[in-house]
């Protein structure tokens, strides 16, 4: 048979395994040059847009990809961390009112050359109006950097290292006080102080921004 010639493909933990420490190394390699040579570079000076932050705005078409690569960004982490909400919300609403005709019934819209789309009223006035709080929250927030990095600081040792680390140990059955348990607990632990120390520059410099704090103007 010629089937039996083919190669089979890797399996699905395998790719995934490789596509996340692809992912994670070519991050974490475009984020320590950023990092390590504007500080070597500027300093405690170094802006946090390495781009405009100097008043230069040339070449524009280097900005343009940046920001249009911001914002594919944004936009698909947006929907992915919205939709769990989205469901809670809807379910709970269902479960609430289940005699709402506002909340359950499905409007058949006929749209020509495509299948009939269900329009649910609840769902669409729930998700504009997210969608508008969550927009000008965001443009009141008058300094991205240093509020991204104390959400990235809370999100860091937990998230990224704390759990897929005990869960590692637990999996592989590692004997406590082994030499490999004592690697990744120091390892956990030094994320850790890394986490506090990025939390509270973080907040130093939210207090700062706070005294030129204007709204609807985003400091860089």
């Amino acid at each position: 048979m010629k089937q039996d010639t083919v190669k089979s493909p890797p399996s699905a933990s395998k790719t995934m395994k490789k596509a996340s420490f692809i992912g994670v190394a070519v991050t974490t390699f475009f984020y320590m040059l950023c990092g390590c040579f504007g500080y070597a570079a500027f300093g405690d000076s170094s802006p946090g847009n390495l781009l405009t932050g100097f008043g230069f705005y040339n070449p524009y078409w280097l900005l343009d990809i940046a920001n249009a690569a911001i914002v594919i960004h944004l936009v698909g982490s947006y929907q992915v961390y919205s939709q769990p909400l989205f469901a809670f919300i809807e379910k709970n609403a269902a479960h609430r009112f289940p005699d709402s005709d506002f909340v359950n019934k499905e409007i058949e819209i006929s749209v020509p050359g495509f299948h009939s789309y269900k329009l649910n009223l609840f769902r669409l006035v729930w998700r504009t109006t997210y969608v508008v709080v969550s927009t000008l929250i965001a443009m009141l927030l008058p300094f991205f950097n240093d509020i991204g990095g104390l959400i990235g600081a809370f999100g860091f040792w937990p998230l990224t290292v704390y759990f897929p680390v005990e869960m590692y140990i637990t999996q592989k059955r590692i004997r406590k006080w082994s030499s490999k348990w004592i690697c990744l607990q120091t390892l956990s632990i030094a994320c850790l102080l890394m986490t506090v120390g990025a939390g509270v520059g973080s907040v130093a410099g939210i207090l700062i921004d706070l005294k030129t704090y204007k709204p609807f103007k985003t400091n860089y």
